[in-house]
């Protein structure tokens, strides 16, 4: 695997020991020529539009299905209380991702997969499983709570974040990535289940028990989808670098990890009472404070590997040890982007902001050639970013 590629001859230093904003100049690579023909437009609108459609119908139906059950105004009401759960979800998730944040669009994609495609085929298989064993003589709420729905459930999640995985190569790029796409995938799905609890409730005891099952679900439980899918993603994240057959079994233990939770998980609902407040106890919150220190490690994993990746580019002309430890540090980060602005106003906050995160991409393209091999599409993106990053830099740094 070759190494970071090294700035022209004509690059011009600059005191590498002074602050963080303090670079060097070069003349970047030429770019390599876009596609002349309209095809992958042509092609990108043709997928979005397909999804688009699916997601619209699958919508549809879940609107119909979930009004058809709770009636519009319990659905409302439902909608209204589920949304809040995601206000302490969603923000946690993006909090783990800022040091290379993933696209907005597929966070969209995996969000709009675990509430509309998710839950739907979920809906379905669900009723099919608790049918298929109806002839054995186990309590049907036990059988479709602790054996069908946590297999349904993870696969048709599970699936979502295969597809990402599978589709969006260039964006999936190790263990961080994954627990993010699975948590929000999960989260999704929370949601719209939420919706179809809340609303029953509702339905069946007024008030009173949408506030109970509001606490319960919202307040007391809200990760409890992410923590199980987040064993996919941590499986499909340890691959990302290797994706080969011989590497399956590391995600089909995974999904195993994420049925036997969420079956751990609803069995405790189930059982009720006191045999519900041990299990709570005993294993769901020393499973929530894993799960917090799972995140934290990875938080902590990524701006390991930025750093560490970023001072050998650092090494060979393209970074000064200045901005290496900025671009490492959520904080230094925010504090770059106060000094771009005092400097250079708007324009210059938003270049930053591009050097931080193509920064971000550049070292997760670099760790990709690291495990891959120096393969051509890899290498052409490197360039690229090399290429924009010093575009962006000479906005905030002006006369270089």
């Amino acid at each position: 695997m070759p190494a970071p590629p090294t700035p022209p001859p004509s690059v011009t230093p600059v005191d590498p020991s002074g602050d963080w904003h303090q670079v060097m100049t070069f003349q970047p690579q030429a770019p390599v020529p876009a596609n002349a023909t309209r095809r992958p437009v042509l092609r990108g609108l043709l997928a979005w539009s397909a999804v688009i459609v699916v997601f619209g119908l699958a919508g549809l139906v879940m609107a119909l299905l979930v009004t058809d059950a709770v009636g519009p105004r319990a659905a409302a009401l439902a909608l209204a209380s589920s949304a809040l759960a995601l206000g302490i979800v969603i923000p946690l998730f993006l909090w783990v991702d800022r040091l290379e944040a993933e696209p907005a669009r597929l966070l969209w994609f995996a969000f709009l997969w675990g509430a509309l495609i998710s839950t739907l085929g979920a809906l379905v298989l669900n009723e099919l499983g608790v049918a298929f064993f109806a002839g054995l003589h186990v309590d049907p709420m036990v059988l479709g709570a602790v054996v069908v729905a946590p297999l349904t459930e993870e696969a048709t999640k599970g699936l979502g974040v295969l597809l990402i995985f599978w589709l969006a190569r260039r964006e999936f790029n190790g263990v961080t990535d994954g627990i993010v796409y699975a948590g929000i995938v999960a989260a999704g799905f929370a949601f719209l289940e939420n919706v179809l609890y809340l609303g029953t409730m509702y339905v069946e005891s007024g008030t009173p028990g949408l506030i109970g099952i509001f606490i319960m679900r919202c307040l007391v439980s809200p990760f409890a989808h992410p923590m199980f899918t987040i064993c996919i993603g941590l499986a499909l994240g340890l691959v990302a670098h290797r994706r080969r057959w011989s590497s399956a079994w590391i995600v089909v233990l995974g999904f195993a990890a994420a049925v036997f939770l969420h079956a751990l998980w609803n069995y405790s609902a189930v059982a009720g009472g006191e045999g519900f407040l041990v299990l709570f106890v005993v294993v769901q919150i020393p499973l929530f404070v894993g799960f917090l220190l799972l995140l934290r490690w990875s938080r902590r994993r990524e701006s390991r590997i930025l750093r560490d990746t970023l001072t050998g580019y650092g090494l060979n002309g393209w970074y000064t040890p200045a901005e290496v430890a900025m671009l490492a540090d959520p904080g230094e980060r925010r504090r770059a982007r106060a000094w771009a602005r005092s400097v250079g106003g708007r324009a210059a906050e938003r270049a930053m902001r591009a050097f931080q995160d193509e920064s971000g991409e550049l070292a997760m393209v670099r760790k990709h050639l690291a495990h891959g091999g120096p393969e051509p599409e890899w290498l052409r993106r490197e360039q690229r970013l090399l290429g924009t990053i010093t575009a962006h830099r000479k906005v905030f740094v002006p006369g270089l």
